[in-house]
């Protein structure tokens, strides 16, 4: 039955409508009906229809955050009929020679986005703003044809010649028209189960699919692994926000395109949320904007001179059900726009850290951009696409195992990673106890909340300028942050000296951590310096007052004291490299700060780390950073 598909084509100026393709499925949907623009998420009317929602990048501004504001509308089609058909009778069906895009050019040249990537990393990274960042550049061009017709020859031509794409669709409303082959999901709430699916890492093979040999050494490569860890841990901050047993992780796997192979993580946990609230608490994937959240949505303003549109939201699918709605949102990317007067827009980025390098990341834009425009016929094709092998980790299968050494690489990813985000997390029995946990501006509060509550502290985060500073729980937990905590004019550093003082001169309980952690460090009379290179999402293997621990660094900033000194005001012991001198905890009675992060997956110790100290703030005499069991869990975990 093709009674809608082929309706579209007929007419000249067709109804809204959608077609989308998910990965695995033999077939596509038809979706037509009406438009209806609302202001937030929370307006999206699920009423009893199905709903298709573009949701624009300045969408972030629900959550608080910067974002250059374009006015481009939270845009929602109502749907009204609707059709399944068959993959290869659609691509029967749709225009075989899609029109060509013209006077193709780019908003920032090569010369200039290297220069952006080398300012992100020596004034945003190399100054503590966060751990990485995504900047983008836009492929422009015109068409004279009908924009709806334009979409539909592009999707034939996505559906014959990519291959891997979660999503492949075509969508047209008025005035806006979008074409696109999204590797990634950002968010699914099916029947209660929340999954995210952080993809990041690239490894690009123009030619065609890339040999054993060179997949092997795409995997070895440092400045990948780290990418990729980084963006699944700021994506386990929103999970622990959205669900209340927090977020489980699966994989690594790879991620397999025509043009590009990435490496992916699954990650899954249950929530009785709405799914609108799902996505508003998830706006938007870090590894399309940046960690922490909120400081990367500032950075992107800083270096971004125009507002994103719907580049790195999200097209959001509201299917009703018996009890409510479903939710399957990919993130918009390698997706080309075209505007009412036939501009065409294929927006791109690159996630940078501290390893990038520019040229690399100029190259990366363009393989990114290069299977959308082929599709466009903006630049020559290499013919028809060697077909990959489904990605296992997008839909809950076995990764198959054709290569044994591949296999074992990607396994191999998890021997250093923390085992409580990929275990059951069986609670410990209530402390009687309570933890505020202050937000320094990186949501890794969330997961600290959500460690505390696994081991029977009832935790809960508040922003860092809605603290009180007389807190009254019986542990406050000082967050981490960006930043540099010497700047005298930061209102969120003075504030936590304010509530720290207050804290100190209570004689209750209080944990500091990174930031936190460094202010600590200055009350007590220790100096901060800026290390000689970051340490931005990295593993160290730490020594904490006699026992070692294997824990993530996300600093740029570092305290300076001896091994075992004790801190000139505060009295406070230090634990610091015996070599360099850079402070990795203190303690003292009723104190404890740590520069790492106990709650990352890159902190296969921290748990246990975090266990003591708990333990011995919450009980009489000093604080403990007691002996761990290298990746061992607390008992009753």
């Amino acid at each position: 039955m093709t009674r809608l598909l082929a309706a579209l084509l007929a007419t000249a100026v067709p109804a809204p409508f959608a077609v989308v393709r998910r990965e695995h499925e033999p077939t596509l949907d038809v979706l037509v009906g009406d438009v209806v623009d609302v202001e937030l998420l929370a307006d999206i009317p699920l009423d009893g229809a199905e709903v298709l929602a573009l949701v624009p990048f300045r969408q972030v501004r629900e959550r608080g955050f910067i974002a250059h504001d374009d006015g481009a509308p939270l845009r929602c089609l109502i749907v009204r009929d609707r059709e399944t058909i068959d993959l290869d009778e659609a691509i029967g069906l749709l225009p075989e020679h899609p029109i060509a895009v013209d006077d193709l050019a780019v908003d920032v040249s090569d010369a200039e986005y290297a220069a952006r990537v080398r300012r992100v990393i020596d004034e945003e990274i190399g100054r503590g703003e966060g751990a990485n960042f995504v900047i983008r550049r836009e492929f422009t061009g015109r068409i004279e044809a009908s924009a709806a017709h334009a979409v539909l020859g592009w999707l034939r031509a996505l559906l014959e010649h990519e291959v891997g794409a979660y999503w492949t669709f075509a969508v047209h409303t008025p005035g806006l028209s979008v074409v696109g082959a999204t590797p990634e999901r950002h968010v699914s709430s099916i029947d209660g189960l929340v999954s995210m699916n952080p993809i990041s890492g690239t490894f690009r093979h123009l030619a065609g699919p890339p040999a054993d040999d060179e997949l092997v050494a795409f995997l070895d490569d440092v400045k990948e692994r780290e990418e990729l860890v980084m963006v699944v841990d700021e994506e386990l901050k929103m999970m622990s926000a959205v669900c209340p047993d927090g977020g489980r992780i699966r994989g690594p796997f790879l991620k397999r395109m025509s043009r590009l192979t990435h490496t992916e993580y699954l990650l899954e946990g249950r929530s009785d949320r709405d799914p609108r609230d799902v996505l508003r608490l998830t706006m938007f994937a870090p590894t399309v904007t940046g960690s922490p959240m909120g400081n990367a949505c500032t950075v992107i303003a800083r270096h971004e001179s125009t507002a994103r549109g719907y580049y790195a939201g999200v097209l959001a699918r509201f299917t009703p059900t018996a009890d409510g709605y479903d939710l399957d949102a990919p993130i918009l990317i390698r997706t080309a726009y075209v505007d009412a007067v036939g501009g065409v827009r294929v927006p791109v980025g690159a996630t940078l850290v501290r390893h990038s390098n520019p040229d690399g990341e100029v190259a990366e834009t363009h393989a990114k951009a290069a299977g959308v425009l082929t599709a466009l016929g903006a630049i020559p094709g290499a013919g028809t696409a060697a077909v990959a092998p489904p990605s296992p980790g997008s839909n809950g299968s076995d990764r198959d195992r054709e290569n044994d050494r591949i296999a074992t690489l990607l396994d191999s990813r998890n021997d250093h990673l923390a085992p409580f985000w990929s275990t059951p997390q069986a609670a410990h029995r209530s402390r009687g106890a309570s933890a505020l946990v202050i937000d320094a501006g990186d949501d890794f509060t969330t997961m600290l909340a959500h460690q505390l509550r696994h081991l029977g502290v009832d935790a809960r985060v508040v922003p860092w300028n809605d603290a009180a500073p007389e807190a009254s729980a019986d542990l406050v937990v000082f967050g981490p942050g960006p930043g540099d905590p010497r700047d005298e004019a930061d209102a969120r550093v003075a504030r936590l000296r304010e509530l720290m003082t207050r804290r100190l001169a209570s004689g209750a309980p209080m944990l500091a951590v990174c930031l936190s952690h460094q202010v600590l460090a200055m009350l007590a009379g220790l100096p901060i310096a800026p290390l000689p290179a970051p340490r931005q999402g990295v593993q160290l293997d730490v020594d904490l007052f006699g026992e070692p621990a294997a824990i993530g660094f996300y600093n740029t900033f570092g305290a300076m004291a001896a091994d075992r000194s004790i801190t000139p005001h505060l009295d406070l012991e230090v634990a610091a490299d015996a070599a360099t001198g850079v402070v990795h905890a203190l303690r003292g009675p009723r104190v404890a700060s740590v520069q790492g992060h106990l709650e990352s997956v890159l902190s296969p110790d921290g748990l246990r780390v975090l266990e003591r100290i708990v333990d011995g703030l919450l009980e009489p005499g000093p604080a403990e950073l007691p002996a761990v069991e290298r990746g061992g869990t607390p008992s009753g975990a």
